[in-house]
């Protein structure tokens, strides 16, 4: 009888200390916003006017597909780590419908000082298979929001991600086709490049034969190089989306799976 009340006393015990645990991890993240909001710029790296615009993308997107994408910034992690903290937010706050699971949180930490930034992105159980870990990686992640990161432009980041998962979740085309059309545009930066040469190349051999510089007939070759400039930019291949109306009604109870992937700058 003494043995058993001690094998008790132990479970009962770890299951104190396991439930204290994790009361401290999750007293590290953010209340459940009141009124409830789909964009929590806690890091202040957003001005209200873009804050607007992507409240209001976000909410006409959950009104149309149930799909309830959640951008939350933090100007620190408290050491935690950016996916576990990412994923405490959508288990708690309840992010996406309880039937589908369909929820999506983006967490953002600005860099400040010699401090990494950091990005992850985690999917309720219902998208997993819809949003694959290595397309929100190497793709949305590395290619659609850090390079914007690192110029500072978080809104920008920010809306290029949501854009894309956006067109993923609702059906426009598939993680695959969009990390073929990534694929396509990166090989197809050389050939800008070869071009650009090449103008230069001739545009400086008329300037040998005539001996002097018109800005006039040259008019070309620069409009040419901005055409070119302008077409390797990152984002916006797969159009954008308009804004839309009406407030958030709240969150659904989503469960999340531990699916997602980040990045750092």
């Amino acid at each position: 009888m003494g043995k058993t009340e001690n094998k008790m006393k132990k479970i009962l015990t770890i299951i104190t200390v396991l439930s204290f645990l994790a009361a401290i991890s999750f007293a590290q993240i953010p209340e459940r916003p009141v009124p409830p909001r789909l964009v929590n710029d806690f890091a202040n790296v957003l001005s209200d006017a873009e804050k607007t615009q992507l409240e209001n993308k976000l909410v006409q997107f959950a009104q149309t597909t149930s799909t309830q994408i959640v951008v939350v910034t933090v100007s620190d992690l408290a050491g935690d780590d950016p996916g576990n903290y990412a994923f405490q937010i959508g288990e708690k706050w309840g992010v996406g419908q309880k039937d589908k699971d369909n929820g999506i949180v983006v967490l953002v930490k600005p860099k400040q000082g010699n401090s990494k930034g950091q990005v992850f992105i985690v999917t309720g159980y219902g998208l997993e298979g819809i949003l694959p870990d290595a397309v929100v990686n190497s793709t949305v992640v590395d290619y659609e929001m850090i390079p914007r990161f690192m110029e500072n432009d978080y809104y920008g980041g920010i809306s290029n991600g949501v854009k894309v998962i956006m067109g993923i979740t609702q059906g426009e085309y598939t993680a695959e086709q969009y990390q073929q059309k990534v694929e396509q545009n990166k090989e197809g930066g050389f050939i800008p490049a070869i071009i650009i040469f090449i103008l230069i190349f001739v545009f400086m051999m008329r300037g040998r034969r005539n001996r002097f510089y018109s800005p006039g007939k040259s008019l070309p070759f620069w409009l040419a190089m901005g055409m070119l400039s302008g077409s390797n930019r990152s984002g916006g291949s797969f159009g954008n989306f308009s804004s839309g109306s009406g407030g958030f009604g709240g969150f659904g109870g989503g469960s999340f799976g531990g699916g997602g992937a980040g990045g750092s700058w």
